[in-house]
């Protein structure tokens, strides 16, 4: 299956179609369009509590009638259509994100700073954006900026194929700039909707308190998932701070706390005086689950810690037992191998393909995962390490190379490169390495940063937070930078852990 955007751009869906049929025979996968799912929520319990943000609550028949507002004000825009949407956590971002599934077309949920924004738009062609910031501009193929609180009369629902394009997930990847990847919304509900109800397991009505982004590769269950296929409730913040992430516990009662790694630590240390009563499981996703968090969560909040291996490539195993591997293969959500030491994924949760770029694939459709792994003699996978170049701050996923490109054009410089910083909280800090140009004298740390900001438009919790200054820059046995010299110089330079 091939399918094609109004503004020219192609998914081809990598996997074989009798596979695609197979998940749906098997019962792995829904076989219905995201909204459809929705609506049958909304019939279900139309008074239920849908979402719960810092403006209080709204239950699904309200959060209905605020989408197919929305989707009215979409006019003209259909399953032929990318749709972006820029809107930070709360019912805001759940709305946009319903109202481009109800007029059928594919949202493209995003964050970051202006230069991800035009980048991600301009590879995408998305024909709308649903936005609470300035609009970028010289976007010619963008032909209408709305914001989040436009409404218009009018929607009409729309016949949607269930193997067609939902959602683009966005993840910075090894490449220059985010890397986008579409999925299905059978993938999505179905595949990804699995593994979810796996991590709920016998939880009657679910009430997730997501403090990751719902625009984030580990976020977007939130509306599709825990909403459209489960009929649950997702409890939001604006901004994560774990002083208001415990009073929301505290105060609407969630049943599960989705958060990376950085984050469940903030909140254990300050837990003792919380009740936490209501929790029946701690979900961490996004990053290395260090064990001294592990331990932390476990006596803070008293309930089972989830460790959660995925990615937007389409890769997942989730564990109750993360000192233990991270986990056992499901096939209701994706089977995987270990082919020349790096994992490969192939399952109901495989996406269609990535979105203006190559997508490497094993024969049938198996993904590549960039991460070297092995099982041990009971089945359960171990991830050795991470094959690709990034540095996981908190969770978060940064291309040195994206910013090496930025700080390049910083002036008087000849060299630069970003290596990490092992850090006990957040699990690596980005450090950027420079060598002047002759006659030039250093920058300092704020310089750069700020030239990177406003000047390049890097986002906030991609710049480097440590610098490293050298009069030139060692170099391997093939003549280039060896990175590994760098790496120890500035972890010895800024107190790294080793």
């Amino acid at each position: 299956m091939t399918w094609r955007s109004s503004n020219g751009i192609e998914l081809r869906d990598l996997v074989p179609a009798e596979l695609r049929r197979a998940w749906v025979a098997a019962g792995h996968c829904p076989d219905d369009d995201l909204y459809s799912l929705f609506r049958e929520r909304v019939r279900a319990h139309p008074r239920r509590t849908a979402v719960v943000d810092e403006g209080g609550v709204l239950d699904y028949r309200s959060l209905d009638t605020e989408v197919q507002g929305l989707a009215g004000a979409l006019d003209g825009f259909g399953p032929a259509d990318i749709i972006g949407v820029r809107v930070p956590n709360g019912r805001d971002a759940v709305i946009a994100e319903l109202a481009v599934a109800a007029v059928g077309a594919v949202a493209l949920p995003f964050a970051g700073g202006r230069a991800d924004a035009v980048s991600l738009l301009r590879r995408s062609r998305a024909s709308a954006l649903i936005t609470d910031s300035p609009a970028p501009e010289g976007l010619p193929h963008l032909r209408k900026v709305l914001p989040v609180t436009a409404r218009g009369p009018g929607w009409r629902p729309v016949a949607v194929d269930p193997e067609a394009p939902a959602r683009i997930l966005v993840s910075s990847g090894s490449e220059a700039a985010p890397t986008m990847v579409a999925y299905s919304h059978n993938a999505i509900a179905g595949g990804r909707g699995n593994y979810l109800r796996a991590v709920h397991r016998d939880t009657e009505v679910w009430r997730d308190l997501v403090l990751v982004p719902l625009s984030s590769a580990f976020g977007s269950f939130g509306a599709a998932v825990t909403l459209c296929r489960f009929g649950g409730t997702v409890l939001l913040l604006r901004r994560f701070d774990p002083v208001a992430a415990l009073r929301m516990i505290a105060a609407r009662r969630p049943t599960h706390v989705f958060g990376v790694p950085a984050m469940l630590r903030r909140m254990a240390d300050l837990a003792s005086s919380v009740d936490t009563s209501s929790l029946r499981a701690v979900v961490s996703s996004g990053d290395v689950l260090p064990m001294p968090t592990l331990r932390a969560c476990r006596a803070a909040f008293g309930v089972e810690v989830i460790n959660i291996y995925g990615s937007s490539d389409g890769v997942n195993c989730h564990t109750r037992t993360p000192e233990n591997g991270v986990g056992t293969p499901d096939p209701a959500v994706t089977d995987i191998r270990v082919v020349d030491g790096e994992i490969c994924a192939l399952g109901p949760m495989t996406p269609l393909c990535h979105v203006g770029a190559p997508s490497p694939r094993l024969p049938g459709g198996w993904v590549w995962t960039g991460d070297q792994g092995r099982f041990d003699s009971s089945g359960t996978l171990h991830v050795v390490r991470r094959l690709k170049r990034v540095v996981i701050r908190g969770g978060f996923t940064i291309s040195p190379a994206e910013v090496e490109q930025a700080l390049a054009a910083y002036p008087g410089v000849s060299e630069v490169a970003c290596v990490p910083v092992p850090d006990r909280e957040l699990g690596e800090r980005l450090c950027a390495c420079v060598s002047p140009e002759p006659g030039h004298p250093p920058p300092d740390l704020r310089q750069l940063t700020t030239f990177l900001a406003d000047r390049q438009g890097v986002t906030r919790h991609k710049l480097p937070e440590y610098l490293l200054v050298l009069p030139e820059f060692p170099l391997g046995d093939t003549g280039k930078v060896c990175l590994r010299t760098l790496t120890r110089l500035a972890a010895e330079r800024h107190g790294g852990l080793s």
